[in-house]
């Protein structure tokens, strides 16, 4: 059983069975440790060539944590935040702002990565240990709204003082590319966990793998993306006091717990986490549910 929780970790369970049985007798579960999307990270294979797809596997990690990392601050996301523009962007940036664009529209505008002005101001206030200022909360709203993003393969440009946050998409996309990865070396037994969870195929025994939710309850996982978003899993500010990190790009402020956990399943992980991140604003059952049907092979798996 895996198990959901809110921690950014990776962890990736493989077995390749393009090899043939003997081969995959042979091979003892390789496990790789480091770092990735600013937590600890896992890798467990059995594979003869584990050790060296483990290595393309944290090179490929690290390659797109200069993509999408708020934090270094060379990555692509920081520069285009930092200067308002971004030339040659990755194809990787497109494709995941790409995504993004039709998640906005087909979510009527809740799910918006321009809130990343708001949630500085509500972080940088809960660090200083105080309610953010009017002043400032003015100011962050004002900078909000996806029309103010234009993106072309040659160039991505922001509207002055804007900046975009990707942290309610850019792990599923991740988890989709380290699939891509892991597809192209023959593995086709896989369940990648970055947060969200990708699933190549079916676990080793044939059957799906059993994914526990931490709300309770289990989603059978075979070739599909699993992600779950959990409003108050992390807050600005000391535990159930603080405010949930969701923000409502409308209304500019932290959303209302309508749910505590909201779990969705794709054909992507970047899909599906945008698709859960979006769903924590949606009021009814059945309004998420007909917004995920504008999107083909969705499902909202838990709601509680």
């Amino acid at each position: 059983m895996t198990t959901i929780s809110r921690r950014r970790m990776l962890t990736i369970l493989a077995a390749a069975t393009a090899f043939p049985a003997s081969a995959m007798a042979r091979a003892e579960v390789h496990t790789w440790q480091g770092r990735a999307l600013g937590a600890r990270a896992t890798l467990r294979l059995a594979h003869p060539d584990a050790a060296a797809i483990s290595a393309r596997v944290a090179s490929e990690i690290d390659r797109l944590e200069n993509v999408f990392s708020l934090f270094r601050p060379e990555s692509a996301l920081a520069r285009l935040n930092r200067d308002g523009m971004l030339t040659a962007p990755p194809f990787e940036l497109l494709e995941c702002l790409s995504l993004a664009g039709r998640v906005h529209a087909a979510t009527e505008g809740r799910f918006d990565p321009t809130v990343q002005p708001l949630w500085r101001a509500y972080a940088d206030a809960a660090i200083a240990g105080h309610a953010p200022k009017d002043a400032d909360l003015s100011r962050a709203r004002a900078l909000i709204g996806w029309d103010g993003v234009q993106v072309a393969p040659d160039r991505i440009t922001l509207r002055p003082g804007m900046a975009l946050t990707l942290n309610g998409i850019a792990q599923g996309v991740i988890a989709d590319r380290i699939a891509d990865l892991l597809a192209g070396e023959g593995l086709d037994n896989v369940l990648i966990d970055t947060g969200e969870f990708r699933a190549l195929g079916g676990a080793p025994d044939g059957d799906a793998w059993p994914v526990r939710l931490a709300a309770g309850g289990e989603v059978p996982l075979k070739a599909r993306a699993l992600a779950t978003s959990a409003p108050r899993g992390t807050t600005f500010g000391e535990g159930n006091s603080g405010e949930s990190h969701i923000l409502d790009p409308k209304s500019g402020t932290p959303i209302a717990a309508m749910w505590s956990e909201i779990s969705v399943s794709a054909q992507s992980a970047g899909l599906a986490d945008a698709l859960s991140t979006a769903a924590c604003l949606i009021p009814t059952g059945s309004e998420i549910v007909s917004c995920l049907q504008k999107f083909r092979e969705c499902r909202l798996e838990k709601i509680s």
